[in-house]
Parts: C-alpha cells; sequence; structure tokens
C-alpha cells in the first residue's frame, strides 16, 4: 500500500471542488476513494439590482483561495507539493443563469438558484411541457429573460450552470453531467439527454422572436458519469493554480450539480434508495422506478449522475434561523461571563430537545429566511408563534425549531410516499443537521415515517461526491454500472448507522405538520405586512 504522500507525489490522487452556497471546498482522496486533504474558502452572494448572485471574481478568487488552502494542507501533512493529479471534479449550486456572448463574456451578472423572479415564465413552461418547471431552473430564467424583452438574449451563444462554466474555463469542454442538465430543462432517462419533445416545443415558442439560435446551439452537450469530460488545459491548470505548480492533461469528470455529488457520497444513485442534504437549504432525492402518475408542484424531476429519474423536494430554508437562535443563547451565556464551545452547544441544545414533546407542545416555527415554493411564499419572515396555553420550555422551543427546519420537507415528502405510495429501502442524511449524533436523524425518521441512516463519511460532502465521480472515470477497472462500484469499490457494504421512527414521535410530527400547514396563514401575513 502506498502512503498517502507517494500518492500524491505519484500524481495518482483524486480532486474534488464543489461550489457550495456559502462554502468552496476541495476534498483530496486517494486511490481507495478515501480522503487524504482538503482545502476550503468562505463566501457570501450578493444582491445586487434585486437579484442574488456571484461575482465573476468571487469565483475565480474563491477556486483559487481553495486550491491554495489544499496545497498548504498537503505541505503541512505530507511535506510535498501537488503537480499532477489522476483525475478533477468540479461541482456547484444547480439551476440559475450564465449566459455569454460570442466573446465569452457574460451578458449579464450570474443569477443563483435563490432568485425567484422567474414565476411567470415557469408556469407557462410547466403548462406547455405538461411538467413542473421550477422557478430557479435555467430554462425558466432563460424563457424570463425573453419575456422581459432582455436585450441580450439575441448575443447568447452559450449558457450553463455554474459547474459547467468553471469546467469550460479549465478544460475548454462546453458539456454538463446528465444530472446537473437536468436542471436546466427535463431530461429524458432513455436517451440520457434533453428531452427532445421539450426542446422542439421550446424553440417554437420562441421562433417568433427570431433570436438567431435554438437551444441546442447554446446549451452544453450532455455526458454520464464515467464518460471522459475533458482535461486540464495550459491556462485552465494557471487559473486553477496560480502557483504554477499543477500540469496540464489532467482528465476531468462531468461536471455534476450538487444533488447528483450528494447522491453519490451517499450510495443513494440505485433505485429505490434515497437521501436528504439539510444544511443552509434543504432537500431530499428519491430514486424512482417508474415517473410519476402526474406532475406536481412541489416535485423536482431530476436525475443521478448516470441518468436514473428522481424526484427531488427543494427547500430553500432549513438550518439558518436554527442556527441564529442558537447563537442568541450563546451570547447569553457570553453575557454571564462563559466561555462558549459550540459543538456542546448545540449538542446540549439538540438533546434536551428531545426531552420536549412529540408535537412540541403547539409551538410553531418558520424558518422562512427567504421565501418557499412548495408552501407559496415568495418571500419569508422567520417567525416563532406560540398561543397562552402552549407549553413554553426550552425543550419544545428547540424541538419546534429542529421540526421547522424539514416542516416544507415533510409537506413535499407527503406527496411521494402518501400519495403516489414510493417505495425506499433507505435513505440516508447527511449535512450540518445530523452533526450532532442521532438528533436530526430522528426528527427526519418521524418526518418521513422512514429509518435514516446516517454514515460516517457523508460529512465529506459533495467535494467527496464528485471527487468519487472523478475516480470512477480513472479507476472503474470492471466497467461497472455507478450504482455497483460505488456499493462494491467506495462503500462495501457499509450502510450507515440506522434510526427507526417511534410511533409516537411519528404522531407528534404529524399532529405538528397539521398545525405548520394551518398557520402558514400567519406566515403570509408577515410577509405581507412587513413589506
Amino acid at each position: 500500500m502506498s502512503t498517502a504522500k507517494q500518492i500524491i507525489e505519484q500524481g495518482k490522487a483524486i480532486l474534488g471542488i464543489e461550489f457550495g452556497s456559502t462554502r468552496i471546498k476541495a476534498v483530496l482522496i486517494d486511490g481507495e476513494n478515501k480522503p487524504i486533504a482538503q482545502g476550503s474558502h468562505a463566501w457570501e452572494n450578493q444582491l445586487v439590482d434585486g437579484l442574488w448572485t456571484y461575482s465573476i471574481d468571487a469565483i475565480w478568487n474563491g477556486l483559487q483561495d481553495c486550491y491554495a488552502d489544499l496545497r498548504k494542507d498537503v505541505q503541512k501533512q505530507y511535506g510535498v507539493e501537488i503537480e499532477n493529479l489522476a483525475a478533477i471534479g468540479i461541482s456547484a449550486m444547480m439551476h440559475g443563469y450564465m449566459a455569454f456572448n460570442d466573446k465569452n463574456e457574460i451578458l449579464v451578472p450570474f443569477r443563483t438558484w435563490r432568485n425567484t423572479n422567474t414565476g411567470k415564465a415557469a408556469a407557462e413552461l410547466s403548462k406547455l411541457f405538461n411538467y413542473n418547471i421550477p422557478l430557479r431552473w435555467s430554462i425558466s430564467h432563460l424563457y424570463q429573460c425573453i419575456l422581459d424583452g432582455d436585450k441580450h438574449v439575441s448575443d447568447i451563444k452559450f449558457q450553463t450552470t455554474l459547474a459547467g462554466y468553471i469546467h469550460w474555463q479549465l478544460t475548454g469542454e462546453k458539456v454538463l453531467g446528465v444530472g446537473d442538465a437536468s436542471g436546466m430543462i427535463p431530461v429524458d432517462p432513455q436517451t440520457k439527454t434533453y428531452n427532445a419533445k421539450m426542446v422542439e416545443k421550446f424553440d417554437q415558442l420562441i421562433a417568433p422572436k427570431k433570436l438567431g439560435w435554438k437551444l441546442l446551439d447554446i446549451f452544453p452537450r450532455v455526458l454520464v458519469a464515467g464518460e471522459n469530460a475533458g482535461s486540464l488545459t495550459a491556462e485552465g491548470a494557471k487559473r486553477l493554480d496560480p502557483s504554477g505548480h499543477l500540469k496540464a492533461g489532467i482528465p476531468f469528470c462531468p461536471p455534476e450539480g450538487d444533488a447528483g455529488t450528494g447522491m453519490a457520497a451517499t450510495n443513494a444513485v440505485k433505485q429505490r434508495t434515497g437521501n436528504v442534504s439539510a444544511g443552509t437549504s434543504s432537500f431530499s432525492m428519491i430514486v424512482l422506478e417508474k415517473d410519476l402518475s402526474k406532475p406536481y408542484e412541489a416535485i423536482d424531476m431530476v436525475t443521478t449522475p448516470d441518468g436514473s429519474l428522481v424526484a427531488m423536494v427543494h427547500c430553500n430554508n432549513c438550518t439558518s434561523d436554527l442556527n441564529a437562535w442558537v447563537n442568541l443563547f450563546k451570547e447569553s451565556l457570553e453575557l454571564m461571563g462563559q466561555k462558549v464551545d459550540m459543538d456542546e452547544l448545540y449538542g446540549r441544545l439538540y438533546n434536551n430537545a428531545l426531552t420536549g414533546d412529540a408535537d412540541c407542545g403547539g409551538l410553531l416555527a418558520y424558518n422562512y429566511i427567504s421565501g418557499e415554493p412548495v408552501t407559496g411564499l415568495a418571500e419569508g419572515r422567520p417567525m416563532f408563534v406560540r398561543s397562552a396555553n402552549d407549553k413554553f420550555n426550552l425543550a419544545n422551543f428547540m424541538r419546534v425549531h429542529l421540526y421547522g427546519s424539514i416542516g416544507v420537507l415533510k409537506i413535499g415528502n407527503d406527496i411521494l410516499l402518501k400519495e403516489e405510495k414510493i417505495k425506499i429501502d433507505r435513505i440516508t442524511g447527511h449535512g450540518g443537521l445530523f452533526r450532532t449524533k442521532g438528533v436530526g436523524q430522528r426528527v427526519l425518521a418521524a418526518a418521513l415515517n422512514s429509518p435514516i441512516s446516517v454514515m460516517e463519511t457523508a460529512g465529506e460532502g459533495g467535494a467527496w461526491g464528485i471527487a468519487l465521480l472523478a475516480s470512477f472515470v480513472v479507476n472503474n477497472d470492471k466497467k461497472q454500472n455507478l450504482a455497483d462500484w460505488l456499493d462494491q469499490k467506495v462503500f462495501a457494504g457499509n450502510t450507515g448507522t440506522e434510526i427507526a421512527p417511534t410511533p409516537a414521535d411519528v404522531e407528534g410530527f404529524n399532529r405538528y405538520i397539521e398545525a405548520y400547514k394551518a398557520g402558514l396563514a400567519i406566515e403570509k401575513a408577515a410577509v405581507e405586512a412587513k413589506k
């Protein structure tokens, strides 16, 4: 067995980089797919002219700082420099809008998935396609620009996602992994590329505008997991590593979205498996055996990195409001002269929540920092609500904020589990909500009335997931499909630690969610009252 140092020196390590909403993370893995080094860079989106964006400079400064942080970690641990790699993968937040002209210049600032200005376009396209087209999807952004008469639209030569953009700049290849592509416009699981009928309908819809392009002229080519997606160019090497140590020629896997990397990182690409990512935002991904009986506004249909159909419930909000309350308790303790360890504080508060009433004693919490399309809110107001007769204590207060962080997720998944009768063998949780052992798991198990597994590796996140997809390109000696390769080569039968729901918790969460849905009128009134 080679040591990590030798693997890096021999150029056999594999790099995965993921652009999350608040952090860019790089993970270096060895030939056994285990993490051996990492780097990160914190960043935040900006609200510019009413739209959420990250500047081009922020993207490249963030990437370079993240990679430099990885180099620093490698030098500190192993005393060597990264000069060559076996493969690289790039992942990022899905959806959004990045459009470029014939000079490869971005035409308008990058519009992220968070933007909700695309309501008219999404509604018209959903009707045209007879398929739910969410507000954040790339096709919604493009069509909204057309409806708004934006002059730049006729100048578009290429439109892609954030992952597709970075990959293009590093390799020169205008391609996209099928999972990320399925968040631009629906993908056909049979052909593993954009749905031909929907592409044709869109082209017919915009033909009178005489824009000078058709959709396939400007969208990236679609690739599935395992396909070679180009290699690092000399210019790309300099952009990634301005120090000049990294060499060109390294192969890349198809760039993927954060949903696809979450599926890879939790071994949830096989049919009848699923995963829940719960952090700043949350989403669940259930890999289907067949299509749903009809479209649902709360359910997005995307694919795994190898093209299987996935039902996705996406929630804009998850732990941000919960974290804000924990920080308030931290301030209170510091005011009393206490030194606070945040891991201990989270642990004590979360575990205390489990001693509360199963229905939170009647308390309600809405974690809506921003709007929630699943519950029909274009804007959000974080809100805690109680009546005089509710059981107001610390345990119930923390429990209701844990429940509130996944309330919208519960509403969306009830459609799949209760109306569509979807069968699921295993759901794996990952993300910040599960950091305190057992608590987030138990709450989610109650919400979905399903056993929830958490793996030790799940904390590695999407950067590890895209590193695995890069490894799949160069280390799939037996030519296995992705699900079998992950099962046997990466996870080797490890399904993590499972927590099953208790009848009392399930009944309590169901009582809570009925009150939650009734109380949405209060949230809507708060949005209207505070414009």
